[in-house]
């Protein structure tokens, strides 16, 4: 979302996971569905086992069309991820405008400004040839000022004490809340959520702003889109509230508790490394064995308001360390377009345009595709149980799944630091699980910001 929202966001919520089935119920049914485009993709992932890539096509290329991500997902596959997720494709309102995607004018159409629906759906075919699924971004809590139904059905908008549509923050001035408890805006966002599965053939949804709609809407939203046959569909909140998980039917969603913890705790106070730990027993409490929170170390918020992962986290080294932590711990990875090659720029969404240079550091890209590569393969990193070890400065822990175990150990500090291992780990058998190699473990010291993945 836009500037404001993020901070919003870390002010309003607090670390919970958000991963659940569905509570059964009659679900509405649209009038009726497109027919539906291409095959259903057989290939969606598991939550747990996602490895999402952030696509903001506004900054992905200079053409900044659908073409042009088409063009790169030989590239996207071969960081390892299998998600794409592309910020809002719809057309964005002209009223009161400040150019952001997150103003919706049309829920079932196609911004002209990244190309037609043909265009659309050959982005999907080839993601799909390619063994990505990919997801929408759906921006269902507002619409713009010019959506048709400000002017349809004025009643299916929140109004104030002198009759005027709500803006939902004063400073996201372009967007008009709708009124939730009002039925008729379920169903109608119901169809428009259905018509992308059947027109486009997509594979899911990222949901901004989970915390504006109804959980009735939530409710029967998903458990309508989970009852098309044929398609495996992978829903993400951008919200935290344990609701979710216990009855939302979401597959993941966003970790705001572990950004703020290791950005501004860890890396910017200097505070504990331990911290991490209260993060993951506070997101995953009475969770399902399923859930799973989204973490990273960018997103388009975090990379157009505060920095680059290289700014954020002391530098690039900093930013790695960091990653690891995110990608292995417990949770799904999502990457932001421009990351995995140190692009030192921001990537705004709205105004400017300032394409991705592709070229700085093909070392760096290669490094996230060793560790994603792991990950994927590993189904003690992906799903196994977590001990940690931490220290105040080196975050530690071990991933145990059947007879395979792993261990990471990433120095979170711009210095070099000793790590005592455990009584309880043992010092022996450990193998770097990228060149093979032995590691001792009796007297270790990390050089600054060093991580360590270890395999027995």
């Amino acid at each position: 979302m836009k500037k404001n929202v993020f901070s919003f966001f870390l002010t309003l919520l607090a670390g919970l996971a958000c991963v659940g089935s569905v509570a059964a119920q009659a679900t509405p049914k649209p009038a009726k569905d497109p027919a539906q485009y291409g095959r259903p993709f057989g290939g969606v992932p598991d939550g747990r086992d996602a490895t999402i890539y952030q696509v903001n096509m506004r900054g992905f290329s200079k053409e900044g069309t659908f073409k042009a991500v088409t063009a790169r997902l030989d590239s996207i596959k071969s960081l390892g991820a299998n998600v794409v997720y592309l910020m809002p494709i719809f057309p964005i309102g002209k009223l009161r405008a400040v150019d952001s995607p997150f103003a919706v004018q049309n829920y079932t159409a196609v911004n002209p400004e990244f190309g037609t629906l043909a265009d659309l759906r050959t982005l999907v075919d080839a993601a799909h040839a390619r063994g990505l699924a990919v997801m929408l971004d759906w921006v269902g809590n507002h619409t713009s000022f010019d959506h048709a139904w400000i002017t349809q059905h004025p009643d299916w908008y929140l109004h104030d004490a002198t009759g005027n549509i709500v803006n939902p923050i004063p400073d996201w001035k372009d967007i008009a809340q709708l009124n939730w408890a009002k039925p008729e805006v379920h169903t109608a966002m119901i169809e428009a959520l259905r018509y992308w599965v059947f027109a486009a053939n997509i594979d899911g949804y990222r949901f901004d702003y989970a915390d504006g709609p109804s959980q009735e809407f939530f409710t029967k939203a998903l458990a309508s889109l989970r009852a098309i046959p044929k398609h495996k569909l992978l829903m993400l909140a951008e919200g935290d509230k344990k609701k979710y998980y216990l009855q939302g039917g979401f597959d993941l969603c966003y970790d705001f508790g572990f950004m703020n913890v290791l950005k501004g705790d860890i890396f910017a106070k200097g505070k504990s490394v331990k911290l991490i730990d209260s993060v993951n027993t506070a997101n995953y409490r009475n969770a399902p064995t399923n859930a799973r929170m989204v973490r990273y170390i960018s997103n388009h918020d975090i990379n157009a308001w505060d920095g680059t992962p290289a700014q954020l986290f002391g530098n690039q080294r900093g930013a790695m360390a960091a990653f690891v932590v995110a990608a292995y711990m417990k949770a799904t990875p999502m990457i932001y377009n421009g990351q995995e090659v140190g692009y030192a720029e921001r990537v705004p969404f709205m105004g400017a345009r300032r394409p991705i240079d592709w070229t700085p550091n093909p070392a760096l890209t290669k490094e996230y595709q060793r560790l994603i590569k792991f990950r994927n393969g590993s189904t003690a990193v992906r799903n196994g149980a977590l001990a940690s070890y931490s220290t105040d400065d080196v975050c530690a822990f071990t991933k145990t799944e059947g007879r395979e175990q792993v261990l990471v150990l990433a120095n979170l500090r711009n210095a070099a630091v000793n790590y005592p291992l455990p009584a309880s780990v043992s010092s022996a058998g450990w193998r770097n699980v990228f060149d093979g190699h032995s590691v001792a473990l009796e007297k270790l010291t990390l050089q600054p910001y060093q991580y360590l993945i270890l395999k027995k």
